[in-house]
């Protein structure tokens, strides 16, 4: 038999003026994949009052735990890294060339502006654009990894290694958070700092209302997963968890030019999505569709054809196989400085993820049959 729902269950608002205020903050800052270190610093000073010990990998990944003692283990997994490029090319004129960090997307760099990290500090920076007098209508050419550049106001490359940039410097889009109509939360590194965000109120959440879990809780901050996935294969085989919940984001398929026979149908506002596929173990599943059912949470699902692309495959297929499943949070725009996810979304999420930890018991083993 269920459990008694908790207060997470009913329709209570959950997200806080300030765990949004913490959102905002987290999503301004920059962490593009392997240069995590200041997200995962201010994401573990966020949650610290909630948890009983650190653990901090030897590239990056953090980790809050819940019980550490306790030998039955649970994971709760979101990603932390963000698209980006590097530096990989500087003219004898004073432009810079670059490569991608992840899956940044070149036909949206053009008149962006950018954050370049170096040793000495930010350089301001844009991607430049040839003007629309200056091209040709019939010839011209889209944006692509051949043509696009950053202009950092320098007269030539001395000036370039001066102001401290050097190939290897990672540069960030520079897009602050903002709230657009009340009810969307809109800023590049929604993927997947939204998953951070939401396993940090859960971790809050547990606090506040006093649960006690018959199990260890790892609350884990993964890095590398824009290339990969590798921050999570790391920190799987360093903890070696019984059960993996993971969360990340996935496309809202209700905005032009998506086409819904290729991507599925899943609509931001409508709930969190769970996805079937060879790496979600279906009992798991089952119990996140359930206890969705019982406190009348919307869910939408969707099928992996193979992998599902997310840390998800990293637990499940490490250690001998670990039972694992995703929640997915609808987004608008991934991989854009504008990406949008609904609050209500963010809510019925971190509600979901609250209540399913809860369901979890001690020492339980989702048997294949």
């Amino acid at each position: 038999m269920a459990k008694k729902t908790s207060k997470a269950g009913s329709k209570k608002k959950i997200v806080t003026a300030k765990s949004e205020k913490f959102l905002e903050q987290y999503l301004n800052n920059a962490a593009p994949t392997g240069h995590e270190s200041s997200g995962q610093k201010m994401w573990l000073d966020y949650i610290k009052p909630y948890i009983d010990e650190v653990i901090v990998d030897t590239y990056g990944t953090a980790v809050g735990v819940i019980n550490p003692d306790a030998k039955y283990k649970v994971v709760l997994e979101a990603h932390a890294d963000e698209i980006a490029w590097y530096v990989h090319y500087i003219t004898a004129e004073g432009f810079i060339y670059v490569r991608r960090n992840g899956g940044s997307d070149h036909q949206i760099a053009p008149s962006k502006r950018v954050n370049i990290h170096t040793p000495k500090g930010i350089v301001k920076g844009l991607f430049g654009w040839p003007a629309i007098h200056t091209r040709t209508a019939s010839k011209e050419a889209a944006p692509t990894m051949k043509n696009i550049f950053l202009d950092v106001g320098a007269k030539d490359k001395a000036e370039v290694e001066k102001m401290g940039i050097h190939v290897g410097c990672v540069a960030t889009f520079d897009d602050p958070f903002m709230v657009l109509n009340k009810n969307w939360y809109v800023g590049r590194a929604l993927d997947n700092r939204a998953g951070g965000f939401m396993i940090a109120e859960v971790t809050r959440m547990l606090h506040e209302q006093k649960v006690k879990l018959p199990f260890g809780l790892y609350i884990t901050n993964s890095v590398q997963e824009e290339i990969g996935l590798r921050g999570a294969q790391m920190i799987a085989e360093r903890i070696k968890p019984d059960v993996a919940l993971v969360t990340d984001v996935t496309h809202c398929t209700h905005t032009p030019m998506i086409n819904k026979i290729e991507q599925g149908d899943i609509a931001a506002g409508k709930g969190p999505g769970v996805t079937y596929g060879p790496a979600v173990q279906n009992n798991l599943l089952e119990r996140i569709i359930n206890t969705a059912d019982e406190l009348k949470i919307p869910l939408q699902r969707m099928a992996a054809s193979r992998a599902t692309g997310t840390d998800t495959d990293a637990f499940a297929y490490s250690n001998a196989g670990v039972a694992s499943a995703l929640v997915s949070l609808p987004l608008r725009y991934m991989h854009t400085t504008v990406e949008m996810v609904h609050k209500k979304d963010v809510e019925d999420c971190i509600r979901l993820l609250f209540e399913v930890v809860q369901r979890i018991k001690k020492g339980e083993d989702f048997k294949y049959f």
